[in-house]
């Protein structure tokens, strides 16, 4: 039967968690990205679909980012599983202020808040199907911010091969210390067509954890053009693994409009 272990990673890794403390640009509003999943012989194992769009909250302008995630076909059939998250960002100084994940799957139902308190440093994390883990986290020095948003944010960074910046990553009720290094130009090819991409690789150097302790590896691929559009990422871990491949784009409300 299909583990669905590297799957189900790589889609919560995949979930916008945290922004860094600057004016929050890594999605846009009104943009959208859709991808297909492929996990060992299955070439479509699910959807991931992640949209950005500006509200007000309080007066102050914010940006709500949500990700639905879902096996699909045979894959489906083995594992049902189903992710909702939202979070919500302070545009101005980028700093998420709250996000909200439920779904479920055959083991278990999931549904967890965490709100961010920089005035203490602290984030409250409450799970409501697995209340003894519910908790206050210290916040770390740092910035903290989500994978995805990172990378998608070196639409401003200009990297070229060899160089590398550091990102300090929220996933759940931990923080990770990574450099996101640049590491050389690929050609790809997407159900959306062929891209020139720069290929980007995370990798926690100080006291790994998590799929970082284990030999895993993340990769993702950045096209060269003027959209800069993460065409495609990949999970890999001893026992197989996870790609993604962008098979549907939404450009922001404002370029949709020209």
């Amino acid at each position: 039967m299909l583990s669905p272990k590297p799957v189900k990673k790589l889609l919560l890794l995949c979930l916008p968690c945290l922004a860094c403390a600057a004016p929050f640009t890594a999605f846009r509003d009104g943009e959208s990205f859709t991808y297909k999943v492929g996990f060992a012989i299955f070439t479509h194992a699910g959807d991931i679909t992640i949209s950005a769009h500006d509200e007000q909250l309080n007066g102050a302008k914010v940006m709500r980012v949500t990700t639905d995630t879902k096996s699909r076909g045979i894959v489906r059939a083995l594992y049902a599983f189903d992710n909702q998250a939202a979070v919500v960002i302070d545009k101005a100084s980028g700093r998420m202020l709250s996000v909200k994940e439920s779904g479920a799957d055959p083991k278990r139902a999931t549904d967890t808040e965490i709100v961010f308190d920089y005035a203490t440093h602290t984030a409250k994390y409450t799970d409501r199907v697995r209340a003894e883990r519910s908790t206050d986290i210290p916040i770390p020095d740092g910035d903290p911010v989500d994978l995805i948003s990172a990378l998608v944010q070196t639409r401003e960074w200009n990297l070229k091969p060899g160089e590398k910046h550091d990102a300090l990553v929220q996933f759940g009720r931990d923080f990770y210390a990574l450099s996101i290094y640049a590491d050389h130009f690929e050609e790809v090819r997407t159900p959306l067509g062929t891209y020139q991409t720069l290929v980007l690789i995370p990798r926690m150097e100080k006291d790994p954890k998590g799929l970082f302790k284990k030999g895993g590896e993340i990769k993702v691929w950045i096209s060269q053009d003027a959209s800069n559009l993460p065409v495609k990422m990949q999970l890999k871990l001893n026992f197989g693994s996870a790609t993604l491949l962008l098979s549907s784009y939404q450009a922001p409300a404002v370029l949709s409009a020209k």
